[in-house]
């Protein structure tokens, strides 16, 4: 490679890289793989035909040459941002599915990145399920939603870049009059026998289904069959009050009248819900709302995973070959 013509990518990797001395850090204030940014810097020396970091497994270290680039590449890409804020327009409005119309982690991170960058427009949207949001954002009619991306169709998800938001403990709704409503917490054996409805037969919430059977296999829970597709809280309620099964929910899900909500137990299981966009958008929106994932991380300790937690295998089984 020529190095008159450094991709600024590259250079961007290595301030990243630089300031953070750390390539984990590095690779999610990028939004990037690890292993992504440091093919990166590798292709940088090459192009510079130099050594730019040090690396041990301790410690990562800025070479001689690396702090003698440091400065020209914060200056190229000064530059490089500049040329294009002076061509481009105010920036268009971010589309944020936030999965419900109630209460919810989205809409946390949502108004908490509303905070953080007054100046954007983030406009909610309710695609209620991951499978539907995910083909609306590769098709460029949404840009942001939450969920269990690990769930979507490989395919689909390659086209897709992520971020881990939180590990949400999941509940049960049940009717008032269920036996199990008396309970303050409902243990998952305790469900043994019953039907309990998770989104079987909506094309929209695949992956959602899929996490549920996963929880039920072996537990002796049965998925409910197909209901008719809800929109709205009060579409839902009226739906799930006639088909009277209990209903898989998050314990931040949306309460509804006639029915009582309780957190799962012994185990707890978890629904890793991550922020999920198009590959290679970028968005001043798109940034706030990942510090607003940062924040609320470290405010509320959202992917912690208590011991006897139950995950899903996608997060707990090494992957294949390893």
């Amino acid at each position: 490679m020529n190095s008159r013509h450094v991709d600024p990518r590259l250079l961007r990797g290595f301030v990243a890289v630089a300031e953070e001395l750390h390539f984990s850090r590095a690779a999610a204030r990028l939004y990037v793989a690890q292993q992504a940014l440091s093919r990166d810097v590798r292709r940088l020396e090459q192009a510079l035909d130099t050594t730019l970091f040090l690396r041990t497994t301790r410690a990562v270290e800025l070479t001689a040459e690396g702090e003698r680039l440091l400065p020209h590449a914060r200056e190229v890409l000064r530059a490089h941002e500049e040329l294009a804020a002076a061509f481009a327009g105010p920036p268009r409005a971010l589309l944020v599915d936030v999965n419900t119309d109630g209460p919810g982690t989205g809409r946390r991170v949502l108004e908490r990145a509303r905070e953080l960058a007054p100046g954007q427009e983030l406009m909610a949207r309710f695609e209620s399920g991951l499978t539907h949001a995910a083909a609306e954002i590769v098709a460029g009619r949404l840009d942001v939603s939450f969920g269990y991306v690990h769930g979507l169709d490989p395919a689909l998800r390659a086209r897709l870049a992520h971020l881990p938001v939180r590990h949400e403990p999941l509940a049960v709704l049940l009717p008032e009059d269920h036996p199990l409503a008396e309970c303050d917490e409902v243990p998952l054996d305790a469900l043994s026998g019953e039907s309990v409805y998770a989104g079987a037969g909506n094309p929209r919430t695949l992956e959602w289904t899929g996490l549920a059977r996963e929880l039920f296999t072996g537990r002796g829970i049965a998925l409910a069959p197909p209901a008719p597709v809800a929109v709205g809280k009060e579409e839902f309620r009226r739906v799930m009050a006639k088909t009277r099964n209990p209903v898989l929910a998050t314990v931040g899900f949306v309460d509804l009248p006639g029915s009582v909500k309780r957190p799962l137990t012994a185990p707890v299981p978890l629904s890793p819900l991550s922020m999920v966009w198009r590959r290679g958008l970028t968005h001043p929106g798109l940034d706030a709302l990942a510090r607003a994932v940062g924040e609320l991380q470290a405010a509320h300790r959202w992917l912690e995973v208590p011991p006897g937690s139950w995950l899903p295998a996608a997060l707990t089984s090494p992957p294949a070959g390893g």
